[in-house]
C-alpha cells in the first residue's frame, strides 16, 4: 500500500467518524464541533497563507466564515437575550476579521479570531451536564 492509498483510507475513515458523530450528537454536541471546524479551518487557513497557497486560504476562510454563520444563525435571539444578542455581534466581528485576514493576507488577524472562538468555546465546554440535559429534554439544543 502506499502512502498515497494510506492518506485516502484515513480520509475516509475521518469521514465515517465525523458522520456517525453527527448522526448521534446533542444539540450542544453540534455547536462543540462547529466550534472545532472553524478553529480547525482558521489554523489550517494560517498554514495556507504562510505557503503563500492564495486561493486554497481563500476557499479555507470561506469555509471558517460559513461555519460561524452557522453558530450565529444557532442563536436564539429570543430566549437568549443580551448574551445572545452578544454572541451574534462577535460572530459578525469575526467574520469580518476573517474577510479582512483574508484579503491583508494577516495571519494575526486570523490568531485574534482564533482566540475569541477559543474563549467562546471554552464557555461552551464549561456547561454542566444538568443545565444541558434539561435544555435537550425541553427541545431548547
Amino acid at each position: 500500500m502506499t502512502q498515497s492509498n494510506t492518506r485516502g483510507f484515513i480520509s475516509q475513515y475521518n469521514q465515517v467518524a465525523v458522520q456517525t458523530d453527527l448522526a448521534y450528537a446533542s444539540p450542544h454536541r453540534l455547536i462543540q464541533m462547529l466550534m472545532e471546524g472553524a478553529l480547525e479551518k482558521i489554523s489550517v487557513a494560517k498554514g495556507l497563507m504562510q505557503r503563500g497557497e492564495i486561493s486554497e486560504k481563500g476557499r479555507t476562510i470561506s469555509w471558517a466564515i460559513s461555519i460561524i454563520d452557522g453558530l450565529r444563525m444557532s442563536l436564539d435571539l429570543e430566549t437568549g437575550g443580551v448574551i445572545a444578542q452578544n454572541l451574534s455581534n462577535l460572530y459578525d466581528y469575526m467574520t469580518r476579521r476573517l474577510v479582512e485576514a483574508n484579503s491583508r493576507n494577516d495571519p494575526a488577524l486570523l490568531d485574534e479570531v482564533s482566540a475569541l472562538l477559543v474563549e467562546i468555546k471554552a464557555a461552551w465546554d464549561g456547561i454542566p451536564d444538568e443545565v444541558k440535559q434539561e435544555h435537550s429534554l425541553n427541545g431548547n439544543g
